[in-house]
């Protein structure tokens, strides 16, 4: 039987969406979710450390966002935007323009031309910039914060709206679960013996894309790239023979280990894509905890954790937080949620 988007939607009051991240980043608040106990409890983000063992290891995305917005406007005058999604080659890329343009228009910004060369599906375009875009993006570009956070991005946000572990730029959205960690709190983790690996997944505008059908199932999920190198696939393979327990940092990392994992459990290594879209009824292949944060209603990420917690428990917590004036969506606060011990 079909599933009813509305079956995801909760009422979220506008001053709940967090504009700007927590004073320190692991100190926002954590809602520890426990599927076994029923129990839901309040936390710092801060007690992972003592949330988590050496029976555990983390897998978090290492995927660095680009400074993809770059203000422009219509050589008639009128102001546009160009939001840059995959890089071609140096100087074509795929990309998002703000207005109504024909093939061979183009848009200034800051005194770079871009020339739109031919319109794709879902409003994309294929654009010509005059010289190396990512030199341009490196130099001109804002960061690309999401929609619901209504404010224009400010220098802080390039350090803010980063995890601390980013290392390879092609992402148009920040894996925001992990920007709770700092570098101390992964020291103090790997001091108790929890290893942290890393993947790559380049976060697409996918993330932000709402559902438009009526039912879940009619939903077409993008495709995001990811990479999972041999040596980070040979150490999650020998970890999970031993009995460890693999935390997911975020649902990117979750939507990665998932596509490369085969019914056993085991990780093939490999650059490849991705449009999975996890549901109830989906049986989980590797992942055992994961930890995310509080997504949007009527989302594909919100029915992704209500298929990895169980709908009922998460729909509560979700009520639990709403009430509590949690913090919500990409700045806000997080949730562990534990599957198994």
């Amino acid at each position: 039987m079909a599933t009813k988007v509305d079956k995801f939607d909760y009422n979220l009051p506008k001053e709940l969406i967090a504009l700007y991240p927590a004073h320190k980043r692991d100190k926002c608040r954590l809602m520890v979710i426990d599927t076994f106990t029923k129990s839901i409890t309040d936390h710092i983000f801060s007690d992972i450390v003592n949330l988590l063992d050496d029976t555990a290891f983390l897998v978090v995305n290492n995927a660095k966002v680009r400074n993809a917005r770059l203000y422009a406007r219509k050589v008639t005058g009128g102001s546009s935007e160009v939001f840059v999604t995959d890089v071609i080659d140096n100087t074509h890329f795929k990309g998002l323009v703000r207005g109504k343009f024909k093939s061979g228009d183009k848009v200034i910004s800051e005194g770079v031309y871009f020339t739109l060369l031919e319109k794709l599906h879902d409003g994309l375009w294929i654009i010509q910039a005059e010289h190396d875009i990512e030199k341009i993006m490196q130099e001109k570009g804002h960061v690309p914060l999401p929609p619901y956070i209504d404010r224009i991005d400010t220098p802080q946000d390039k350090i803010d709206y980063q995890t601390v572990y980013a290392k390879y730029a092609g992402s148009s959205a920040a894996p925001t679960a992990g920007l709770h960690f700092t570098h101390e709190l992964l020291s103090a983790l790997k001091n108790k013996g929890v290893e942290i690996i890393e993947l790559t997944l380049d976060v697409g505008l996918g993330t932000f894309r709402p559902v438009k059908t009526e039912y879940m199932e009619d939903h077409q999920m993008h495709y995001e790239r990811y990479l999972i190198t041999d040596e980070a696939a040979e150490r999650i393979n020998s970890l999970k023979s031993k009995g460890k327990k693999l935390t997911a940092v975020g649902s990117t990392s979750v939507r990665a280990l998932e596509t490369a994992s085969d019914d056993k459990g085991i990780i093939k290594a490999g650059e490849n894509s991705s449009n999975i879209f996890i549901m109830e009824p989906y049986n989980f292949k590797i992942v055992d905890n994961m930890i995310t944060n509080f997504h949007l209603p009527k989302s594909t990420l919100l029915a992704m954790v209500t298929a990895f917690g169980g709908y009922d428990l998460i729909m509560q917590a979700y009520s639990k937080a709403v009430l509590e004036n949690y913090r919500f969506f990409s700045y806000g606060d997080a949730m562990y949620v534990r599957r198994k011990e």
